[in-house]
């Protein structure tokens, strides 16, 4: 619909609304409404998302208790039978090992046991389910004969509540044994447990499985298979059941209708919203006015106003009464859609009929926070109470969240006591909030007291609450209050969950609190809340402390979250861990395959998703592994696995790789989704392929997709990056996402506001600002994003006239730029007027934050002035201002500066034992700092330690330790006799190319290879070895190059200009005589062919493993192709991995061989061998490019 035809309609709708009939009265009531009707199963819902969450814990807390205590499961609370010997049992059980084992001392009881007795017991222990199933075991063991269909229905459902799906499975399996039959209660369970965990493939298999073997679906499966399929946004597929479902003569109940009308609205499809609301009124006989009510909420909460205007409309067509309810529902939706206008216009209306309640004040408030207008919110609050209205808790527990997000600590406070002295009763929510406000600020106190204040209210804190105070007890680094919170929980008779004990046990194990981590999974094993999920298995070299590091490590470094969320676990953590721990090893893929064909397991789709999510840096092992999977029995990939796999070839540039995969899902049936053609942008864009990239954003379009705003959002990023930058493109596109509805994040403005504002483009700037104006960005926040970038271009003149231009709300303009005015005025050396600035603004109550200080820290270490900057860190801690990581780093890079490296080292190990953790470049910076020492070897421990705290190494951390371990090997172990050789490699440009050297030689001090760049670059016939000259000699070479060769330190690229136009050139390695040996490929050829020679002799692969598939889209055929028989590889990559251990790998007595691309890198490994050691080493001359063009042409080159 046209937007004339839409404002048409809408003011349709308000004639009708302000001269029709409006009905006060409530919705008829003449069909039971569940109080707890699940309003948006897809999770938007038209409040913050801390309350969302909370309330639908609620909703699935009520909806889960009416299923346990309906007929069909039965009472499992117990209370059908309270005889002396349930009872006796039950103690014996919830008691575990007490001194004596529980089986024990059941065989000890004498008490006589039935099949009754078994399932109350059972029933009994629901809030103990791994006491439960010891229990059942023992039954088994005892007298298979007490275990009926009823006791096995019993324990699965105690089984599922735990989500120990692998024990469903083998319960269900094991029922024939025992002479049970399967009755639809024992599906029906499943069906539930499956739903609940979101394992919709396996709920629809167990029903399928179902039907097949003979048993009729009841209402209540096709009931929960509904509810499944909904809440996972399967709406196509839940109207296929529900059809079957209807044509069965079962009549679904309310909470279903509304389920699917939600899911079906959400979906889009309108034709089957209205097929269900006609059943409702034809079969069930809902009346018309509640149905249409169902209908109209789901079309609200799906932000679909078009239809909801034009359901209104049809409904006065047909004269029907519109109750007050329509239109708070409508208000609601314009809210939820960020039309506040017209929201405003529909309340304007009904304040003049006087039926404007704390409801629709509240959905107005929330569509003000949605669109980051928090003062508009604020207004809209008082004009609540101005009115006489009462405000809702949940309407101050929004506000109270706001304040406590923007550290607004005293009006958080100040709105809960506001709550208190107008007697609103606060929930369980509401508690959570301001006990999080508190611990957030440290009031440990304050946040203590209340929860006893939430105790004597007889509010029971949920584990939703708990998760929250421990999140931000980590976040404040209070151990010790955590685990006091744990002991809380167990006063309370509260389960520990899987999360929370997750979160307590992660946290204290990167905190390196390793005897607290021991205490407290001891405490968790001794109430019987802590399970095999959490803990790293004995039995597994790959400890989950690496998975969650390499988890760590996938997000932080890929900066985006396409496919990087865990999926839900349905899977065994066990085989999970065996498997990364295979794919993670040093081993080539022959030795994993063979482990992996030995370790015989069911894959899944999820399983093999999370194993490629888990093990993406391991890209080549991991795309291995995705292509032998999918030949296993009974295995097929899904859209997710493609996904991952997509990515992972995508990040390997093996670009060619990733479209095969595109195209092979396809032809596999897999469905092709917005997320699939965002990471092929994203992937395209990240390395500048600009052009490709919009061409794929193209045909997404006109495939029928809708780009989403991850897809705006990476594309932009790509075309405003350094490569591939297109600004005309970047400024249409991003005028485009802001016209789809789609609102850009900040950090997308700010990327785009930099690229603009360096290229001198701040006009396009200005309207883009105007763009996201129009979008919910205040002015205050809009303006400042760009002086924000403006300073951070050094554009200090600009910005600061740009500041003048707002007079409206200026002082909230001045806190938002407070920082970046610093910054800004120190880089272009203003520190008096800096100074000046900060002292203006403590006048007016705005104390520095935590940016402020630290500019100051930085300037004040890049001016080698430690003193005042370590004043200034002491002001922090005074003031309560408490140093970031970022904070920590400057004062390192000061210390480094001034040549203090011993202050440097006590700092930076204080950030190790106390946090923050040092990040990348902390690490980068100490590295390089010891090899400029001669301590390498101290460098390359830090290499370990980086990935110890799940932090990968870049290609120049790795090359710094190895110029650092050469040029001390080669100094402490070179004779002074001898001719002095080196091994050279250049580049050579044309005279008139001096600006490409420029560019190439920055590029080689970004971490690219010269090697690699000659070969693509230089116009000497050099380039064919990667613009290896071999070793040289005075009076070998031009005047020139041969002076700027002998006087170049070790390892460094420098520059020189000849007859022949202008060089940069590297020197590898020098020698004293004949300290290095090196074989031609011709004769590693010759030598390959003797079987002793192999046996004799270690042969070093260091290339990535993703180096041998390039050339070849197969990945089956590419280990034969790209590698030589018996080289083992040891990707330089994972040098932190087996350097450590490279003297018990391999004999410093034998002769080594060792091979790279080119023949560089493994130069460098080479000296190092050396210099641990090895006796006799030889580099492979050329490397297996060389080795390939003169020896073995089927080698694909690259």
């Amino acid at each position: 619909m046209k937007k004339d035809d839409h404002d048409s309609l809408f003011s349709e709708i308000t004639e009708i609304l302000g001269t029709g009939n409006l009905a006060l009265s409530k919705i008829p009531s003449g069909v039971f409404v569940p109080v707890a009707i699940p309003v948006d199963f897809s999770g938007n819902g038209d409040c913050t998302q801390g309350v969302c969450e909370n309330a639908q814990e609620k909703i699935e807390g009520k909806s889960e208790e009416v299923f346990v205590n309906s007929d069909k499961v039965g009472n499992l609370t117990g209370n059908d039978d309270n005889s002396f010997v349930v009872q006796k049992i039950t103690e014996i059980v919830r008691q575990g090992n007490v001194g004596i084992s529980m089986e024990q001392r059941l065989d000890d009881s004498g008490c006589e046991f039935s099949s009754d007795v078994v399932v109350n017991v059972l029933k009994r222990c629901f809030k103990v389910p791994h006491l439960a199933n010891r229990f059942f075991s023992w039954v088994k063991l005892k007298n298979g004969s007490w275990l009926t269909t009823e006791s096995y229905n019993t324990m699965l459902y105690l089984a599922g509540e735990a989500k120990e799906f692998e024990l469903v499975e083998r319960l269900v399996e094991e029922m024939e044994s025992f002479g049970c039959e399967k009755d639809i209660r024992t599906w029906t369970i499943q069906l539930m447990h499956y739903g609940k965990a979101k394992l919709i493939g396996k709920a629809l298999l167990i029903f399928e499985k179902m039907k097949k073997l003979g048993v009729e679906p009841d209402a209540e499966a096709y009931g929960w298979l509904i509810r499944v399929l909904c809440q996972s946004r399967k709406g196509e597929i839940a109207l296929e059941f529900y059809k079957e479902m209807v044509q069965k003569d079962y009549r679904p109940d309310i909470r279903q209708y509304t389920m699917l009308l939600n899911c079906l609205a959400g979906c889009g499809d309108i034709d089957g919203v209205y097929l269900v609301a006609n059943d409702m009124i034809n079969v069930s006989q809902i009346p018309d006015q509640n149905v249409y009510f169902f209908v109209l909420k789901s079309f609200c909460m799906s932000e679909r106003i078009r239809e909801a205007l034009e359901l209104i409309r049809d409904l006065k067509t047909k004269n029907l009464t519109l109750s007050s309810e329509y239109f708070d529902i409508l208000v609601k939706g314009l809210c939820k859609a960020r039309r506040m206008d017209d929201a405003l216009e529909i309340v304007d209306i009904m304040k003049k009929r006087n039926v404007v309640n704390e409801v629709v004040y509240e959905a107005l408030i929330n569509g003000y926070l949605r669109k980051n207008d928090f003062a508009r919110a604020l207004d809209m609050f008082q004009g609540l109470k101005d009115a006489g209205i009462t405000p809702l808790t949940s309407t101050y527990t929004m506000l109270m969240q706001h304040f406590f997000s923007l550290n607004e600590y005293e009006k958080g406070c100040a709105l809960y006591n506001e709550m208190l002295d107008r007697g609103v009763k606060l929930d369980s929510v509401a508690y959570t909030a301001i006990i999080a406000g508190h611990v957030r600020n440290d009031s440990i106190s304050a946040a203590w007291k209340l929860f006893e204040s939430m105790e004597e209210e007889g509010i029971k804190a949920t584990q939703k609450c708990y998760l929250v105070i421990i999140q931000e007890l980590c976040r404040n680094s209070k151990t010790d209050e955590m685990i006091n919170v744990l002991y809380q929980m167990q006063d309370n008779k509260i389960k520990i969950s899987k999360e929370i004990s997750h979160c307590v046990i992660s946290y204290l194990e990167r905190k390196r609190e390793t005897k607290k981590a021991e205490e407290v999974k001891k405490m968790l094993k001794c109430w019987g809340d802590y399970y095999e999920a959490v803990e790293p298995s004995k039995t597994v070299e790959f400890s989950e402390t690496k998975v969650h590091n390499l988890e760590s490590n996938n997000i932080e470094q890929n900066g985006d979250s396409l496919l990087l969320e865990p999926l839900p676990q349905s899977f065994n953590s066990k085989d999970l861990h065996k498997i990364c721990a295979i794919l993670s090893s040093p081993k080539g893929w022959y030795d994993m395959q063979k482990a992996l064909e030995e370790f015989q397991i069911c894959y899944t789709p999820d399983l093999v998703t999370e194993i490629l999510r888990i093990c993406s840096q391991y890209g080549y092992a991991a795309l291995q592994f995705f292509s032998w999977v999918r030949n296993q029995p009974g295995y097929r990939h899904s859209t997710d696995s493609y996904n991952v796999a997509m990515k992972i070839a995508g990040k390997g540039k093996d670009f060619k790789h990733m479209r095969d995969l595109f195209f092979e899902m396809q032809r596999n049936g897999c469905l092709v989704t917005p997320d699939t053609w965002t990471i092929m942008i994203l992937l395209y864009g990240r390395v500048g392929l600009t052009n490709i990239a919009l061409m794929n954003f193209n045909d997404m379009k006109a495939s029928g997709l809708k780009p989403t705003a991850s897809t705006y959002k990476y594309l932009l990023l790509s075309l405003c990056g350094r490569k591939g930058r297109k600004l005309d493109e970047a400024i249409n596109l991003f005028k485009e996402m802001i016209n789809t509805g789609l609102v850009p994040d900040k950090e997308l403005v700010e990327v785009c506001f930099n690229c603009f504002c360096q290229s001198g483009k701040l006009e396009d700037a200005k309207k883009c600002m105007e763009y996201i104006q129009k979008v919910g960005y205040t002015k205050p926040l809009s303006y400042s994003l760009l002086i924000r970038a403006l300073f951070r271009c050094g554009k200090v003149e600009e910005a600061l006239a740009l500041a003048n231009d707002v007079k409206e709300e200026r002082s909230t303009l001045d806190r938002y730029i407070y920082g970046s005015l610093v910054h800004g005025l120190l880089q272009s050396g203003q520190l008096d007027e800096a100074l000046a600035k900060i002292d203006s603004m403590k006048q007016v109550g705005i104390h520095p934050t935590v940016h402020v200080y630290t500019s100051l820290i930085v300037h004040f270490c890049k001016e080698k002035q430690m003193e005042r900057a370590l004043d200034i860190f002491k002001t922090m801690w005074q003031e309560g201002c408490y140093p970031t990581v970022v904070t920590y780093t400057a004062l390192l890079s000061g210390y480094i500066n001034s040549q203090n490296f011993e202050d440097a080292r006590k700092l930076f190990l204080r950030m190790r034992l106390k946090g923050p953790l040092p990040d990348f470049k902390a690490y980068s910076m100490l590295i390089t700092s010891y090899c400029e020492m001669e301590k390498s070897e101290v460098a390359m421990q830090l290499l370990s330690e980086m990935l110890d705290d799940g932090i990968v190494p870049s290609t120049v951390n790795f090359r710094t330790v190895f110029f650092g371990l050469n040029r001390e090997a080669f100094t402490t172990g070179s004779s002074s006799g001898g001719d002095r050789e080196l091994l050279v490699q250049h580049l050579l440009v044309k005279e008139n190319d001096l600006n490409l050297l420029v560019e190439l030689q920055k590029r080689v001090a970004g971490g690219e290879d010269l090697s690699d760049l000659a070969v693509e670059y230089s116009i000497c016939p050099s380039k064919e070895e990667g613009g290896v000259l071999g070793w040289v000699r005075k009076g070998q070479m031009v005047p020139e190059f041969e002076e700027a060769a002998f006087s170049a330190p070790l390892n460094k690229v420098v520059r020189c200009k000849t007859k022949f136009g202008w060089h940069l050139l590297q020197v590898v390695s020098e020698r004293e005589g004949s300290l290095l040996g090196e074989v031609q490929p011709s004769e590693l050829h010759e030598r390959l062919q003797d079987p002793n020679f192999t046996e004799t002799v270690q042969l070093i692969d260091v290339r990535e493993p993703e180096e041998m598939s390039l050339g070849n889209g197969n990945l089956e055929l590419s280990f034969a192709k790209a590698s030589l028989p018996s080289f083992q590889v040891l990707p330089l990559q994972q040098f932190g991995t087996w350097g450590p251990e490279i003297t018990t790998k391999f004999d410093p007595n034998n002769d080594t061989y060792v091979m790279c691309h080119h023949g560089m890198r493994s130069m460098q490994v080479a000296r190092w061998l050396q210099s641990q050691g090895f006796k006799r080493v030889f580099n492979v001359a050329g490397g297996i490019h060389s080795y390939a063009v003169n020896v073995d042409p089927s080698i694909p080159t690259y």
